[in-house]
């Protein structure tokens, strides 16, 4: 349930077309990106940390109570500056709340004797966070066909997110506070977690698994709005609904797209596990390989656009991403302690937030230069090669 209400961000759907619509330029939107995953980096770890020493509950509900406050300005709000403070509150919402509920899952299997699901479990709970966003996009459609602004979705989504609130607030307390005092050992909370995550982090194993898993995601992160793009150009040559203006028939269409590639990502959540052990191959390199080539086809259909091919393309990038997550998340899971889980998996977002805040930026400046289908077809080329070169092998 926590997944699926938060994954019913309405807005997300026409994110980049609402920003645009504002006058807001690629590069600017790029920097917005940035600034909001520089406010993240900065907090995450600490907010890891805090979260596992001091109550997770409080962690997430003071998270969503950021989401709340950057929703509501952004439906309020209408310019650059004003969208910088929005982006601000939602980066430091995306700390607070990155990696703690992963690490209250991971208590609760160890609680209830499930140590050794942790891929499969995690890969279930995801299917319905994917469950969730291919309902937000129908919907968040729906909303644009008879609503006809994109605003309104912002102020839609404040519902979801309260409801999360209060369920947040309804977990059982055995799961707010990790941390107990390590056998043999002084000393505990905030000084144990920090030393345990320092010598953890010096094992290369961990470090690879946290590269892997960051690398994919930022990638991702930084380039999954644009997709709304390709989707908004299909539209506009599709003869269908010709009746409607363009931003309405283009919101019932994105919605739909949205609505198909959420489910087929869900069952490839659902799924992963299952695929990764009948496979012969290292399936994290592997699917981290053709993401990248994805991308970069799916930059060269739309430079020369062939519409259905780059959205096709781009598609894969998403269900790919939702194979990688559980893989990577029980990997995580069964090489670090339990009791320091919420502080590595934000070490791990740490990274993944460099990364997406570098890649944002060098897409934005791209996309206003050279156009968006070049901008996206050289950030996913020089990445494939980057992967090629630095060969990562984990045995999962």
């Amino acid at each position: 349930m926590y997944g699926f209400l938060k994954n019913l961000r309405f807005f997300d759907a026409f994110f980049i077309l609402f920003l645009l619509e504002k006058g807001i330029s690629f590069t600017q939107i790029g920097i917005l990106y940035a600034v909001r995953e520089v406010i993240t980096n900065l907090l995450e770890l600490p907010s890891g940390i805090l979260a596992d020493a001091f109550g997770r509950k409080r962690a997430l509900a003071f998270s969503f109570i950021l989401y709340i406050s950057s929703f509501t300005l952004f439906y309020i709000f209408q310019n650059f500056w004003l969208f910088m403070i929005a982006f601000i509150l939602f980066g430091l919402a995306e700390a607070f709340r990155s990696g703690t509920h992963k690490g209250m899952i991971m208590d609760y299997l160890n609680l209830n004797d499930m140590a050794g699901q942790e891929a499969n479990y995690y890969g279930h709970t995801r299917s319905w966070s994917q469950k969730g966003s291919a309902l937000s996009a129908l919907v968040a459609g729906i909303i644009v066909l008879y609503g006809g602004s994109y605003e309104s979705i912002f102020l839609y989504s404040i519902l979801p997110y309260v409801l999360n609130l209060i369920l947040i607030l309804s977990y059982p307390s055995a799961l707010d506070r990790p941390l107990e005092p390590a056998k043999n050992k002084k000393g505990s909370g905030v000084g144990t977690a920090i030393r345990m995550l320092y010598e953890l982090l010096k094992k290369p194993l961990v470090l690879k698994i946290i590269y892997s898993s960051a690398s994919h995601t930022a990638y991702l992160r930084a380039i999954k709005d644009y997709i709304q793009l390709v989707m908004f150009n299909l539209a506009l040559v599709l003869p269908v609904l010709v009746h409607l203006d363009m931003e309405k028939k283009s919101g019932i269409f994105i919605g739909l797209m949205y609505f198909i590639i959420f489910l087929a990502s869900s069952s490839a959540s659902k799924y992963s596990s299952y695929l990764a052990n009948r496979s012969h191959y290292n399936m994290v390199r592997l699917t981290l390989l053709l993401s990248f080539l994805l991308g970069a086809i799916s930059g060269l259909a739309y430079d020369y656009e062939f519409w259905i091919i780059s959205l096709l393309a781009f598609a894969g990038i998403f269900i790919l991403e939702n194979i990688r997550k559980p893989l990577l998340t029980g990997a995580i899971a069964k090489q670090v302690p339990k009791e320091i889980l919420t502080s590595v998996i934000s070490a791990q977002s740490l990274l993944r937030t460099i990364i997406t805040s570098l890649l944002a930026l060098a897409f934005g400046l791209l996309a206003d230069n050279f156009g968006i289908g070049i901008s996206l077809l050289t950030i996913s080329s020089f990445l494939l090669l980057s992967s090629l070169l630095i060969r990562t092998r984990l045995q999962l």
